[in-house]
């Protein structure tokens, strides 16, 4: 029942949101952070990029991000690189077993030791994380204005 709950809720959310952008509107975003990422939390932030950025990033439209504003409502930062609070137990929990319609990551996809270094990054202090992590559609965009 509350697995239904959150997907109403996050449907919701999505209608919501596409109705704002239908009038022009943007999803708040989280001021994005700058600087550089310290070295030991690099390969937690390319782990986080490549499996975790595609849904939990900031911006509109992501699903993880828009289930997380909904759940939350606004009382924590629904995009994962801006939250303060999340433990290694609980980012390994979730990323085993999955929640909702977000699936669980199996060692063969996440390694032991990739799942620690994206712990250590998510739950490192955001100075120490440096800028976001870029999306893979903004890559390729700036791949591809760089080839023109």
């Amino acid at each position: 029942m509350r697995y239904l709950a959150l997907a109403c809720a996050a449907a919701v959310a999505a209608l919501a949101l596409n109705a704002a952008q239908a009038q022009g509107e943007t999803a708040p975003r989280t001021a994005p952070r700058t600087g550089q990422t310290a070295p030991e939390l690099q390969r937690g932030k390319a782990v986080f990029a490549h499996w975790c950025a595609p849904c939990h990033a900031t911006g509109a439209g992501l699903a993880g991000t828009m289930s997380l504003e909904a759940k939350y409502d606004g009382s924590v930062p629904a995009a994962l690189e801006d939250r303060t609070d999340l433990q290694p137990a609980v980012i390994g929990y979730f990323v085993r077993t999955g929640v909702a319609w977000m699936p669980p990551f199996r060692p063969t996809e996440i390694s032991d030791d990739d799942l620690a270094a994206l712990s250590a990054y998510l739950s490192a202090p955001l100075a120490d994380r440096g800028a976001h992590a870029p999306l893979l559609a903004d890559e390729m965009v700036r791949a591809r204005g760089s080839e023109q």
